[in-house]
């Protein structure tokens, strides 16, 4: 003969639970970034609910610089240019922590990969923004010695490559700062 426990099994109620002494988070499940991507942050409120917000940061658009809609600039020179990413792009990214270009001395055409940039998270194509040959890479941009150069000072100590230009007149076909910043959202 089977005998049940009459007070049948120990159950706790719900409100003799204690809350938790800090908010906790469930967390978001990863997704690819892309580069364009907004940048959001998760800010606890009161009620233990998430607010996304966006990052706050002043981000620069130098005006004699030419911008491409993959987020790269570049600066010509005659018929030489220096081009990086963008600030909106390191920003997007998050924290670089390599760049992989391989393309010195070949010859590209315009919107064609010149390398990679890796970020914690993420790798991104680098696109030459006009036909032409890679003659330099930035040595400081190597992983033993400073690719943060790129988040730090993208126009700066954070160009990635030097290039002869093949078609000068290819420039015009790119954006001005107030454009580029339009195709942002700023």
């Amino acid at each position: 003969m089977h005998k049940s426990h009459p007070a049948g099994p120990k159950k706790q109620k719900f409100n003799q639970l204690s809350p938790p002494s800090q908010p906790t988070f469930m967390p978001v499940p990863p997704t690819p970034l892309t580069i364009i991507q907004i940048a959001q942050i998760a800010v606890p409120k009161s009620d233990n609910s998430i607010n996304f917000t966006k990052k706050s940061k002043t981000m620069e658009f130098p005006g004699n610089l030419r911008y491409t809609k993959d987020h790269e600039w570049i600066l010509a020179e005659g018929n030489t240019a220096t081009v990086g990413i963008t600030d909106f792009a390191q920003h997007e990214l998050g924290d670089i922590v390599f760049v992989d270009i391989d393309s010195v001395g070949k010859p590209l055409g315009a919107n064609e990969i010149f390398g990679t940039v890796e970020a914690v998270k993420t790798v991104s194509d680098l696109y030459l923004p006009v036909s032409g040959t890679v003659t330099d890479v930035n040595p400081d941009l190597n992983e033993s010695a400073h690719p943060e150069y790129v988040n730090t000072d993208p126009y700066g100590k954070g160009w990635m490559v030097k290039m002869t230009v093949d078609n000068i007149a290819e420039l015009d076909g790119l954006l001005d700062a107030a454009a580029y910043k339009s195709l942002i959202g700023e």
